[in-house]
């Protein structure tokens, strides 16, 4: 099919099609496809999306990780903000997914991470402890060490987040964790008495997350995949050496 007859059944000038064939004629197929995003330089390297895409499936695989990986590789490459715009603009061409909207001081998002901490005791015995965190809509986030996660040590983390952040949220959105939710259900789950008074007491009403649905699918703390916490927490206190004094008197 000839360039008039191409611009013809797709309602376009002919000198539009030649343009076209012209860039197809220049240009490799990649980049014609997946062209440099507006507003960045195309002449640093960047890592392949698909490969970073496929990594962040993996556990305990973070943006945060896959840029240092790609920064030690490429010292002259784009900065951790940048390298996750350029990712988060590349998903949005391949993901389909629903904008929600979070309002400051609205909700807090709160879970325990899956991985534990290793504490070093001053016999040096090691216990792991157990790494809680709420994050809201500025994804602020609070970290909070205990030994357990009973309905004790999961009432007092809480109440730590909000002395941490000198306010209390309208709603608490937890996981279906058992210390805070008795029975989960889709449309009436059970909240747990203990964990709804406390909430009572602080103006709060508690909406667990979808049975099934790490988080409702929103703002885990990951959207159903990786605590946040675990990107940071854990390394954080391995690096700085964590001690029982850490969790003195919790638990």
């Amino acid at each position: 099919m000839g360039i008039r007859e191409i611009a013809r059944s797709c309602s376009v000038s002919h000198s539009t099609v030649s343009t076209l064939v012209a860039r197809v004629e220049a240009s490799s197929l990649e980049a014609i496809l997946y062209p440099v995003p507006p507003g960045t330089k195309g002449n640093k390297p960047m890592q392949n999306m698909q490969y970073i895409h496929k990594e962040l499936r993996r556990p305990n695989v973070t943006l945060q990780l896959l840029w240092e990986e790609y920064k030690s590789e490429n010292s002259d490459g784009y900065q951790r903000s940048q390298f996750c715009k350029l990712y988060k603009d590349w998903r949005k061409t391949v993901d389909v997914v629903m904008r929600q909207t979070h309002v400051a001081g609205e909700k807090l998002f709160t879970d325990y991470a899956g991985q534990t901490i290793p504490v070093v005791a001053e016999s040096g015995k090691v216990r792991e402890a157990q790494l809680w965190g709420g994050l809201g809509a500025s994804s602020y986030i609070y970290a909070h060490g205990s030994w357990a996660q009973d309905l004790p040590s999961w009432i007092d983390v809480h109440v730590n987040a909000f002395e941490f952040f000198q306010g209390s949220p309208r709603i608490l959105v937890p996981d279906n964790l058992k210390s805070g939710v008795t029975k989960p259900c889709y449309y009436e789950p059970d909240i747990n008495p203990t964990y709804g008074e406390m909430a009572a007491h602080y103006n709060a009403v508690v909406i667990p997350a979808r049975e099934g649905q790490s988080q409702g699918g929103s703002r885990r703390p990951g959207g159903g995949k990786e605590h946040p916490c675990q990107a940071w927490g854990p390394d954080f206190l391995r690096t700085r050496g964590s001690t029982t004094r850490d969790l003195e008197g919790r638990g």
